[in-house]
């Protein structure tokens, strides 16, 4: 790819990149925990199998994308993105107005290793599978949405393989960062960067809906900053002014 296509594929790589560091971090404070409780050898062969069911979902769907029309693709990847990135939008939304708390890393750490030894105590018994399993079901829960994002981000303007290695980029710098402090990524904005990101995949699913109905959006490209600056603009004014009914309480 030349600096011109790098340029093109900014934005989708900006938005793998913001999506899969969020998600990362929270598959890693779950293998984490199952790390610490029960042993780095379940929690390693859970998080392969579940990074190879990944893997092999990536394979499965790549060739899917080549016999399906350009206009339906964008479409039905708008449409999606759209969704995704509202429920990602309002919930961020919701914590930076104080109505839902904010998702703290190290909460989930304690979380899961409470659970864990709930569920040792119970069984009484070697629950190295359990572990597992946890480690497993947290990478490939995490893993799809990373999928999804990367894919649809990537595949509507081929630039897959450009949103590839934003999210891979993403993974690298969460894993060396979380290997070096080894304890839950509790300071990462995590709620800032979910903003981020609702913002982000709202305004692409906008600007894909309409290329996929036909529509051509004036100033091409640029139109998914502009979409982008109108979700921005409308979550933090509705974050502002959630923030301010709830601190005086909401009229009746």
């Amino acid at each position: 790819m030349d600096l011109a296509s790098w340029g093109a594929a900014a934005p989708a790589v900006g938005a793998a990149f913001l999506a899969s560091a969020v998600e990362v971090v929270e598959a890693f404070t779950i293998v984490l925990a199952v790390g610490t409780f029960s042993g780095w050898r379940p929690a390693l062969l859970g998080a392969g199998a579940g990074l190879a069911v990944l893997a092999g979902l990536i394979l499965a769907l790549g060739p899917l994308l080549g016999h399906i029309s350009i206009h339906a693709l964008q479409f039905v990847v708008g449409v999606l993105l759209l969704l995704f990135g509202m429920r990602w939008l309002r919930k961020a939304v919701l914590r930076s107005a104080g109505i839902i708390a904010l998702h703290d890393e190290e909460e989930v750490f304690a979380a899961e290793t409470a659970h864990l030894q709930d569920e040792a105590a119970r069984r009484k018994s070697n629950i190295s599978w359990i572990a597992g399993l946890t480690a497993f079901k947290a990478i490939v829960l995490e893993g799809i949405e990373v999928v999804f994002v990367v894919v649809a981000v990537g595949a509507a303007r081929g630039h897959l393989l450009a949103a590839s290695l934003g999210a891979l980029a993403a993974c690298a710098l969460v894993l060396a960062i979380g290997l070096l402090v080894h304890k839950p990524l509790s300071r990462m904005p995590e709620n800032t960067l979910k903003f981020g990101v609702g913002v982000m995949l709202s305004a692409f699913g906008v600007y894909w809906t309409g290329e996929g109905l036909g529509i051509t959006w004036p100033g091409q490209d640029l139109a998914i900053v502009v979409f982008g600056a109108l979700f921005l603009i409308t979550g933090l004014s509705l974050a502002a002014v959630l923030r301010r009914a709830t601190a005086g309480g909401i009229p009746r």
